[in-house]
């Protein structure tokens, strides 16, 4: 359920859609389905609903799908292709349902969701020096570029890898967007260290600039490997890990970053990398799942629901799907019970786990 947001469209429209697409890869649509229903389950835990409260936002979930799916199943391929959840139409769709101070506060969310862009994230990320912005050393989360280079010794190489990601990069995009790319030039780089997911892979920030100082562009230039689920369904169609992940996320989502691409470069170790590349910040927001109310998870699970229905309309057969899924709750009860053996066993594994700490058998650091 954190794997989806809102996010802004070409056209600027604040969109709801589904997000991180590193591991994509075709496959059992059935796992999407228990993986939403099981996090929608540990969450309602951790925020200490009742039994009955979890079982509801479940089930209405999974029910959300089936019936989505079936809505999907008898629409046209076009029409499957251009539904998408933008924010006027679900703020109409749940205004009914949505107390006054809760539309006062979603009002808000989007007007600052607005604001996330790369023009926020200039002051934030960056200072001058001899009056161009340069991104600012946080070591070890944001390390510029200039300081690995006195680090590793090895600025030709180093440079070698940078102008070729970026350079080999444009020629993924679409010919619209490469001209704009091509009006922007390279300003500074820095390694950045990101979610829990992606330690231990390389993730660059890039900072573009384009008429002046005034109009900044940011791109996160993130590795990418042999998804996870290759060991279970098989490799990827693409060679190039970047492309695997690029042609998931067009694929799934109604509308995806312009800036959205993939390349392969040589790195300092002499090994080639697979990377995609899209925007640092593009007007995202994500729903802070830990204030969520009975209510208003139970509504956000429908939303999810529905929203990854519609990518799997898009990715595999909608009609095979609904047939299978049929009229009645026996899949909703079904995937019901799975997601409460599966937080009843993600609870095994955490009390464990500080034993294990309490014990002395790993060192952790608490409250982080």
């Amino acid at each position: 359920m954190s794997n989806f947001g809102i996010f802004g469209s070409a056209e600027r429209r604040l969109v709801f859609d589904v997000n991180d697409f590193d591991e994509t890869l075709p496959g059992p649509w059935e796992w999407d389905v228990k993986r939403l229903a099981a996090s929608l389950e540990v969450a309602a835990r951790a925020n200490g609903f009742a039994g009955k409260d979890r079982r509801k936002i479940v089930v209405a979930a999974v029910a959300r799908y089936r019936e989505a799916m079936r809505d999907f199943a008898g629409m046209t391929n076009l029409d499957v292709w251009y539904a998408h959840a933008d924010t006027d139409t679900l703020l109409g769709q749940f205004k009914s349902q949505l107390g006054k101070r809760q539309r006062t506060e979603v009002s808000k969310s989007l007007a600052k969701a607005r604001t996330r862009d790369s023009m926020q994230e200039l002051p934030k990320l960056t200072h001058l020096v001899d009056g161009r912005p340069r991104i600012i050393s946080d070591p070890p989360l944001v390390v510029p570029v200039d300081e690995l280079v006195a680090r590793q010794g090895d600025r030709k190489a180093l440079e070698s890898e940078l102008a070729d990601l970026i350079g080999k990069y444009r020629r993924t995009l679409e010919t619209d967007r490469r001209y704009l790319l091509e009006q922007y030039q390279f300003a500074d780089m820095a390694r950045k260290v990101v979610g829990v997911g992606s330690v231990g892979t390389r993730c660059w920030i890039v900072l573009m600039l384009g008429r002046d100082e005034s109009d900044p562009l940011f791109l996160q230039v993130k590795e990418a490997e042999e998804s996870v689920l290759s060991r279970f369904v098989g490799a990827s169609k693409h060679s190039n890990q970047g492309q695997r992940v690029v042609a998931g996320q067009r694929l799934m989502q109604a509308t995806s970053d312009i800036f959205l691409g993939w390349q392969r470069a040589g790195g300092p170790d002499d090994q080639p990398r697979d990377y995609y590349v899209r925007q640092l910040r593009d007007w995202k927001l994500s729903i802070d799942i830990d204030a969520l109310v009975p209510r208003g998870m139970r509504m956000y699970g429908e939303l999810c629901a529905w929203t990854l229905a519609r990518a799997h309309a898009c990715s595999g057969d909608q009609i095979a799907i609904a047939a299978y899924l049929g009229g009645s709750d026996v899949f909703d009860q079904a995937i019901t019970e799975f997601a409460a053996a599966y937080a009843d066993q993600n609870q095994r594994d955490y009390d464990a786990l500080v034993a294990a700490v309490d014990s002395g058998r790993i060192t952790a650091e608490r409250g982080l």
